[in-house]
């Protein structure tokens, strides 16, 4: 296994997946189903709820133990509050737009609906590129060639939860512009901060040897504050209120799997 190349692709899924969902801008004339909608804000919740319990929180308490002891579950109890504390600062600094309730949070300004979206979905990648990142940082550390499979499998795992995020900003965002090139570019721009963010998740899991077990907790805590903030209230607007739990489901499953076969 050449582990450089397998971190790269890594970093790059997560980007790939979202311009793919961009794209369908190119394809629908009009916005998807409030159904679908439902159904695949389910499916990203769950996977993100799954990939924070397996392939972040646990692993935490896991290199913890040494330190720690019957108290391993402490940096990564600790960890996760200050996670979601960040991404409430965050939202309270950002102006943006919950796609499915349409409640606008932040200072007031005078962006559009459109951009108060794309900077929310922008703001809520940051966490997934650093989890991505942080869990290369630390199979970098270990050179376990089991480790870069599990961080592989988070990342297709996330990157399959970036699709419908990518078409989110896109589609609405070619009511504005006009253009559905215009449009594209906003998706895919929304998650060119990933691998940024896993860039830089990469080097302080790698060289901070000790922050490590309080990073990857960070991250799923931010991602956690992710799911019940957005995905799981936008995933209850559909007329059939049991599309997001099932989808919700199927997406934790999909983790599951990929945590188990990969890890």
């Amino acid at each position: 296994m050449n582990y450089t190349l397998t971190t790269i692709l890594g970093f790059s899924i997560i980007f790939l997946m979202t311009t793919l969902g961009a794209s369908l801008v190119f394809f629908f004339k009009k916005d998807i189903s409030k159904t679908i909608n439902s159904f695949l804000l389910g499916i990203a919740g769950g996977i993100m709820v799954a990939a924070s319990i397996w392939s972040l929180i646990m692993p935490s308490i896991e290199m913890s133990e040494a330190t720690f002891g019957k108290f391993a579950w402490f940096p990564a109890a600790v960890s996760i509050l200050v996670g979601g504390l960040t991404l409430a600062l965050l939202d309270k600094i950002v102006p943006h737009m919950h796609n499915g309730t349409h409640q606008e949070e932040g200072p007031k300004s005078n962006f559009s609906k459109s951009m108060k979206l794309f900077f929310a979905v922008t703001l809520h990648n940051i966490p997934e590129g650093l989890a991505v990142g942080f869990a290369f940082g630390a199979a970098a550390f270990t050179g376990d060639g089991a480790a870069y499979i599990s961080a592989l499998g988070l990342a297709i795992g996330l990157g399959i939860q970036n699709f419908p995020e990518g078409a989110a900003v896109s589609l609405p965002m070619r009511q504005v512009t006009g253009s559905r090139w215009k449009a594209f570019l906003f998706g895919m721009g929304s998650g060119a901060v990933e691998p940024i963010a896993a860039i830089i998740g990469f080097f302080l899991a790698s060289h901070l040897i000790v922050l490590q077990p309080w990073l990857l907790a960070f991250s799923a805590g931010a991602m956690l504050f992710v799911v019940a903030e957005d995905l799981i209230p936008d995933a209850n607007i559909s007329e059939n209120p049991h599309t997001g739990t099932w989808g919700f489901m199927i997406g934790f499953i999909i983790m599951m799997i990929l945590d188990v076969a990969l890890g």
